[in-house]
């Protein structure tokens, strides 16, 4: 009898863009991606991401392109969004090779022709009943587009965010913190980050890990003492070891925080804000230690336990709470901890390449908000560590705001707090760096309490 193989049939790009503008509207609305794409059906998902991502980096300029094309925007939220949605993938599919401010975009160049993308935009406005009197609109201003390109691009402003796709905040902040560099910065963070893995000791050595990816023909360059960074990104669960165990997704950058805070055997550690969780496991990599995990976040601890499962670190040295890091009366037993990691909330500007949705949701006054909440985490935290311990202060900011700043200010308040040697500020790098040195931004500061 002959096996019957189903096969699901991929939805119809008028379906996806459909789905990416509606992402597109949550972000604006507030919403990070992140919990957008949960809402997608699965079928549709890894394209709707892709699309969403490529939308992200290009949002700016397709904001001035739609300014120009349609000077009153639509008063329909889901038209407007589906409009910036197909400025944007036409100006990446139409990005000529010598157009230098649109090389980060080349480098994830739509699939899609550019016939074919006006095509599935009116489609896609066609499905919708209250959109439908909109087809002649769609149509009409994607083809001038693509008549006109080059004079509509030329118009542009050359500066802030039709040039960047950053808010002009954004790129103001930058450029006051990193004169020499905000330029090469912002355009780093526009190219698809390294997918990166870290070993789990426990369960597997590095080249026991690198010879199976590459009898699966993955190729991969080793960073740190247990990383591996994969030459072209693969879906995780696909690839060798991801049910054993045998590795996280961790990138290099983040990769630094636990040999730096270097736990020992016997230790009592705490890791607070510890969702996703990447820190928690390599910690119990590295030591045998009883480790408090924590995090306000009731959901994400969850996946904190899971993760742990899958990785062999589960058991009855390591706790799980969902408390405020900050309300010590809510979690804390009142024994002091050798060991502190303070990986604070923040706005998350050194993950822009993962997040490409950060830049557009977040707004100026989130810096003070974020740093105030950060020093009322850093100086709660600090009276857990006891005399002769230690406190790892984490963000995956580049906004020194969230960094040194932060950082001088909390020795000023802690006299009984010794600065030890950390890297600072690492500023993430783009894709013309080796792959063995692409990461993410991160900042580090290591305090020992005195005796």
């Amino acid at each position: 009898m002959r096996s019957m193989q189903t096969s699901v049939q991929a939805p119809p790009l008028s379906v996806l863009l459909l789905s990416t503008a509606r992402n597109l509207q949550a972000v604006l609305s507030g919403r990070s991606l992140t919990d957008a794409l949960a809402a997608v059906p699965a079928v549709q998902r890894p394209a709707v991401q892709a699309l969403s991502f490529q939308v992200m980096r290009g949002l700016g300029r397709a904001r001035a392109l739609r300014e120009a094309l349609v000077p009153r925007p639509p008063t329909q939220p889901l038209l407007d969004a589906l409009l910036l949605v197909s400025l944007a993938l036409l100006d990446a599919s139409t990005a000529p090779e010598a157009d230098t401010e649109t090389g980060a975009r080349r480098r994830a160049v739509s699939r899609y022709a550019p016939h074919t993308l006006v095509d599935q935009a009116v489609r896609a406005v066609s499905s919708q009943h209250r959109l439908q009197g909109a087809k002649g609109l769609v149509n009409a201003v994607l083809r001038r587009y693509l008549r006109e390109r080059d004079a509509l691009v030329a118009a542009l402003p050359d500066t802030g965010e039709a040039r960047w796709n950053y808010p002009d905040w954004w790129i103001a902040r930058l450029a006051e913190a990193y004169p020499d560099t905000w330029q090469a910065l912002l355009a780093g963070a526009d190219t698809p980050p390294a997918l990166t893995l870290r070993v789990n000791p426990r369960r597997a050595s590095r080249e026991e890990v690198a010879r199976a990816l590459d009898e699966a023909g993955v190729a991969a360059v080793p960073v740190h003492a247990h990383g591996l960074v994969l030459e072209t990104p693969r879906p995780v669960a696909q690839l060798p070891g991801y049910a054993e165990g045998w590795w996280s997704v961790q990138d290099a950058g983040a990769q630094v925080a636990a040999p730096l805070l270097d736990a020992q055997d016997g230790w009592r550690v705490l890791d607070a804000c510890a969702a996703p969780g990447g820190k928690t496991a390599h910690l119990l990599e590295g030591a045998r230690v009883e480790l408090l995990a924590l995090d306000a976040d009731a959901d994400r601890l969850a996946r904190v336990g899971e993760n742990l499962a899958r990785l062999g670190l589960s058991g009855p040295d390591v706790t799980l709470v969902a408390a405020d890091a900050a309300d010590l009366d809510a979690w804390w037993d009142g024994r002091p901890f050798d060991a502190v990691l303070a990986d604070v909330p923040c706005t998350a500007s050194g993950i822009v390449r993962r997040h490409p949705d950060i830049r557009w949701l977040r707004r100026p006054d989130d810096l003070p908000r974020t740093a105030a909440l950060q020093a009322c985490i850093a100086d709660a935290l600090w009276r857990t560590v006891k005399p002769g311990g230690r406190l790892l202060y984490v963000t995956c900011s580049i906004f020194p705001e969230e960094g040194e700043s932060q950082a001088q200010a909390f020795a000023g308040r802690h006299g009984d707090a010794e600065r030890l040697p950390a890297p600072g500020q690492i500023l993430p790098s783009g894709a013309a760096a080796p792959l063995s040195d692409q990461h993410d931004g991160f900042f580090y500061a290591l305090f020992a309490k005195r005796a």
